[in-house]
């Protein structure tokens, strides 16, 4: 039984589970034929992670997360898993790396967003959705520049997933701060946890507007009912979308092989798909 640990959690919405399963298994099934020790299941709950008695220490010995025994078994810390030295591959945001988990983990590969509205090659954005009200939706830009209505957002109620999303929170503060403007735009921000939990807000009157990474998008037009009553009204800026990750202790050649690996199933590049986007769009 492989003591490392793998985890696809950016994606794993409940009716997304057979198909982030059989993503996993393909990945897995590849390691395994360069030699790679990949674990049969993914983690998806803190009691997946192996204990790290004292804590999970840097390269200097400092501590930067605590053993993930002593956590809710039954929730998930991504960043728990993140900073796990068991970690064989993952997936983060680029919000966490540039905030300093870059530090601790290596990149492996770059997934591809170019069958996604909102996403070019390795590149993605998000839309800015609010309530419907009859008229069309805003298309994704060719160039991919930022389309930021600034009199339709000004004064309204902001609503994001986390604190440390680049997609929900931080591409959108980059795009204001290039244009002069800042998050005081809104009337008020507030966290809801989570993407899907935006788009719910906003449904039910809770939230004006949020900003949904493309591929979150397409899942919520596919699943959340919510979905229906609202619409595009602009979009971020296009940015790298989110890393393949593993431990910064995980060797070189291993690493080397995981990246000879994904980029034959197709995940990666410019001009490769997704492995399950095929099915979302």
């Amino acid at each position: 039984m492989s003591e490392l640990v793998a985890a696809l959690p950016m994606y794993d919405w409940p009716e997304m589970r057979g198909e982030v399963d059989a993503q996993w298994a393909r990945l897995r099934d590849a390691f395994r034929q360069r030699g790679i020790d990949a674990p049969e299941r993914m983690a998806r709950s803190n009691r997946d992670l192996p204990p790290v008695p004292g804590g999970i220490r840097d390269g200097a010995g400092n501590l930067i997360a605590p053993d993930p025994a002593t956590l809710p078994p039954d929730e998930f810390d991504f960043h728990q898993l993140w900073l796990s030295p068991a970690l064989l591959f993952g997936q983060t945001c680029w919000g966490p790396m540039e905030l300093g988990l870059s530090e601790h983990v290596q990149v492996i590969a770059q997934p591809s967003y170019e069958e996604i509205e909102g996403g070019q090659g390795e590149l993605y954005s998000s839309a800015l959705v609010m309530l419907a009200d009859g008229g069309p939706s805003v298309a994704s830009p060719d160039d991919g520049k930022a389309v930021i209505p600034l009199d339709l957002i000004r004064g309204k109620r902001f609503a994001f997933n986390n604190p440390d999303s680049m997609s929900g929170l931080l591409g959108l503060t980059h795009d204001l701060e290039a244009i002069g403007e800042s998050l005081d735009i809104f009337a008020s921000r507030s966290e809801s946890g989570g993407h899907r939990l935006s788009i719910i807000a906003i449904a039910e009157g809770r939230a004006d507007i949020a900003t949904i990474d493309c591929q979150s998008w397409v899942l919520a037009q596919r699943f959340e009912p919510a979905a229906r009553q609202v619409k595009v009204v602009g979009w971020t800026a296009r940015r790298k979308g989110l890393p393949f990750i593993t431990a910064r202790t995980t060797s070189a050649g291993v690493v080397a092989s995981m990246r000879e690996a994904v980029a034959e199933l197709g995940l990666t590049g410019s001009v490769a798909k997704q492995a399950f986007v095929e099915r979302i769009v």
